[in-house]
């Protein structure tokens, strides 16, 4: 059990109010800076971050997306640092936190991000054997000799004990209880990158939450290890809620960004008996690109990368969509299904397009359908996490569930949220794709694979 003193005289949370040794960033947000903590943004393993978007492809369409990791790690650092000032106002709360497990909590917000790569999420979605998670490559970094060496000289931390917030592996309540505060139903890292991608994207929809209400509201659940809100906080959850909602619809799951993650996807895959995945790990974005081109020479993929990458940009162009209200039956068939599958389908479309002479038109004449001319997009196996967390009203001192109390949560909550926000998409080479539209047929072609 710790005291209120012990945690807020931690210096990272003094220097809230200080305003010596501070860093803006946007927007026109003061992050403080201790020696300990400079000391561990300067090591080569987190610099590494301010040369790796946060956003990847999305800059490819919204032109301003291109803010960093880097940049993302202070916000959430701050949000954490403030959770915590919120938190030592609760007598539950600071009988479960020693100042220790604060201190931990405050490293594992600073470098939650640190074992990120270039792109790695929409490969990690592709599932490739032997590819590790980015949660394993972070155990890397934070076992390295410089961030290891700070964490113990420094902070009086085990690197493990770090990692075992950034990766749920925590065996008490309290370490626990901020693993769900660093990644959970509110969580300090998606108030962040929700206001943050909104903010460089240029689109309103992520930043109309309140952070600070929210924050505010945070209270321990009736079981004493999790999060829930106190009921003024129910509004600002609920716009939170939506506001994801409307950023998957709109940013992340935009049909150019899809198209050009499908690309990249595609790509990726063909090269996985070439690509170093550890040397990848260890990459800037510029640098993982370079090193695609390279082991790309002479095989399909070198296109797809060049219209990414390349001098002009040249994407893919839709043919045609599918959603859970949109043709399901479409829908069912290719949603949630293994990478390969959906490459096999691809491959397999494109015979059957050969078989019924339809060709690409082109400049110099014509040519035979090939496999990666057409690329399907669809929702990855894995689903989004469900928004599931109680609001207390202290008045009756009893605590319900947000979706019960909430018209607009509980219809995200019943509702599978991938089902709405992201869809099946087939995307075809430019030469192709009109010819595709025009074809009656197409759905008969696509059922019959």
């Amino acid at each position: 059990m710790s005291s209120y003193s012990e945690i807020s005289d931690i210096p990272e949370l003094r220097g809230l109010d200080s305003r010596h040794s501070l860093i803006r960033i946007p927007p026109e947000l003061d992050v403080p800076l201790t020696p300990r903590v400079r000391r561990i943004i300067d090591t080569a393993a987190f610099r590494r971050l301010a040369k790796i978007s946060q956003l990847g492809l999305v800059s490819l369409v919204y032109p301003a997306a291109n803010h960093t990791r880097f940049e993302h790690s202070l916000g959430v650092y701050r949000l954490a640092l403030l959770f915590l000032k919120q938190i030592v106002n609760d007598r539950r709360f600071v009988e479960l936190l020693t100042a220790r497990h604060a201190e931990t909590f405050i490293a594992a917000a600073l470098l939650h991000d640190v074992g990120h790569w270039a792109f790695c999420h929409p490969i990690e979605d592709v599932n490739i054997p032997g590819l590790p998670k980015h949660e394993q490559f972070a155990e890397h970094f934070l076992a390295h000799e410089e961030i290891a060496d700070i964490l113990r000289g420094d902070w009086h931390i085990e690197p493990q004990e770090v990692a075992a917030l950034i990766n749920k592996s925590g065996k008490d309540a309290a370490s626990n209880l901020l693993t769900s505060v660093l990644s959970g139903p509110v969580d300090v890292d998606k108030m962040d990158y929700l206001f943050r991608d909104s903010l460089h994207a240029g689109v309103p929809y992520g930043r109309h939450f309140d952070q600070g209400r929210l924050i505010g509201s945070l209270c321990l659940n009736e079981q004493g290890d999790g999060l829930a809100i106190a009921d003024k906080g129910k509004t600002a959850a609920e716009l939170m809620v939506f506001a994801r909602y409307v950023m998957f619809s709109e940013v992340y799951w935009h049909h150019s960004v899809r198209c050009a993650t499908a690309m990249l996807q595609r790509a990726f895959y063909l090269l996985r008996e070439r690509v170093d995945f550890a040397a990848c790990s260890q990459m800037t974005e510029s640098k993982m690109i370079e090193h695609l081109f390279n082991v790309s020479q002479n095989t399909p993929s070198h296109d797809l990368l060049d219209r990414l990458f390349g001098n002009r940009r040249r994407l893919y162009k839709r043919v045609a969509q599918y959603s859970i209200l949109e043709q399901p039956e479409m829908y069912r068939l290719l949603a949630g299904k293994p990478y390969s599958y959906l490459c096999q389908y691809a491959e397999k479309f494109a015979e059957t397009l050969n078989a019924e002479n339809v060709r690409v038109a082109k400049e110099s004449g014509s040519r035979p359908v090939v496999p990666t001319d057409l690329l399907i997009d669809a929702p990855p196996v894995e689903k989004e996490v469900e928004f599931r967390i109680d609001v207390y009203y202290p008045k009756e001192r009893r605590y319900r569930p947000l979706e019960q109390v909430s018209p607009v949560v509980r219809a995200l909550a019943e509702e599978q949220f991938d089902d709405y926000v992201k869809r099946v998409r087939i995307f075809a080479i430019p030469e192709l794709a009109a010819q595709l539209r025009n074809l009656t047929c197409l759905k008969r072609y696509l059922e019959k694979m």
